[in-house]
């Protein structure tokens, strides 16, 4: 069965196709990203303007084209925290669906976190005991542990790479008290959360996902072997503390000259940097290592788990 997901984010766009039978890993055959950034869309009173809602519906028919030229039989479409934040979602939601020509499911923040556990579960493997992970988008952070499939605790933390760029980094390069300035915001945040998560066993593998962690971890990690020769990226917490002060005082334009930052993550990856670090910090992680799995196959999964189907005849 051929599927896509169609991921609406605060930062892209992303339509991911994929074959998928039941009990099989999910085989990409085509990406198709359009990136918007959404945060520098939205008004003072929280809601997208004009300009952003019709970029949203030209990528989305975009992506629609994609999908039916390589004939998947079902779309699966999702926003997440851009969306569902908006003081206008109603109807962003309405004209998104228009565009598509079909609904749009839009995703809580601890749905979003449960979905992505899946992925990383799947790719790790039960071996990998107790998870913690980590996911930053460009309008929420989400956090998720357990040792099953889906996560004992789940919880979503509007410190997204692209919102807190806005309201706290809005000058380029920034200044130092605006970088301490998030920080100090990112802590507070963080504090109940980690003891929330203080109730879980401490983890056996901790795993970040997304965009900006791999990002990051190609700046400021290392590789290591894995396994049928599968690189692993390892990010560790001193590393990534050591960049952020080297990152800031470099201008957006330039920081694609660095290792792992693509022209789309320039502007809001000292953010992305400083909550990450942050949200180790409050967990009490050394190191994590990167998921190359994360929202998107989750809910390939998710979806083709839910479908009924038979044994193969004997």
């Amino acid at each position: 069965m051929r599927l896509g997901v169609l991921d609406i984010g605060s930062n892209t766009v992303h339509l991911l196709v994929a074959d998928m039978l039941p009990g099989g890993r999910p085989l990409a055959r085509t990406s198709q990203r359009t990136v918007l950034r959404l945060m520098r869309y939205l008004a003072p009173d929280g809601s997208i303007t004009e300009e952003g809602v019709s970029g949203l519906e030209s990528a989305v028919a975009a992506a629609r084209q994609v999908a039916a030229k390589e004939g998947v039989d079902e779309l699966l479409a999702t926003a997440t925290s851009a969306v569902r934040d908006a003081t206008n979602g109603e109807d962003v939601i309405a004209r998104i669906e228009a565009a598509l020509g079909q609904p749009l499911q839009v995703l809580g923040g601890e749905t979003e976190a449960r979905f992505t556990f899946l992925a990383v579960r799947r790719w790790f493997g039960w071996s990998a005991g107790q998870i913690l992970l980590f996911d930053i988008g460009g309008g929420s952070l989400e956090l998720a542990a357990g040792s099953d499939e889906l996560p004992a605790v789940a919880e979503s933390v509007p410190l997204g790479a692209g919102r807190m760029t806005v309201e706290f980094l809005p000058d380029d390069p920034p200044g130092e008290a605006q970088i301490e300035g998030l920080r100090t915001h990112a802590a507070e945040l963080l504090a109940p959360v980690a003891r929330v998560f203080a109730s879980q066993p401490r983890p056996d593998h901790v795993v970040g996902s997304s965009k900006a962690i791999r990002s990051l971890a190609k700046l400021a990690g290392y590789p290591m072997p894995g396994w049928s020769g599968i690189e692993r990226m390892v990010l560790p917490r001193a590393a990534l503390k050591a960049w952020i002060p080297r990152l800031a005082r470099i201008p957006a334009e330039a920081r694609q000259e660095l290792p792992g930052i693509t022209p789309d993550r320039t502007f809001q990856i000292v953010a992305g940097a400083v909550v990450l670090h942050q949200a180790m910090k409050a967990m009490d992680v050394d190191e994590l290592e990167v998921s190359p799995w994360a929202l998107r196959e989750g809910v390939l999964l998710r979806y083709i788990e839910s479908l009924s189907w038979t044994a193969p005849p004997t």
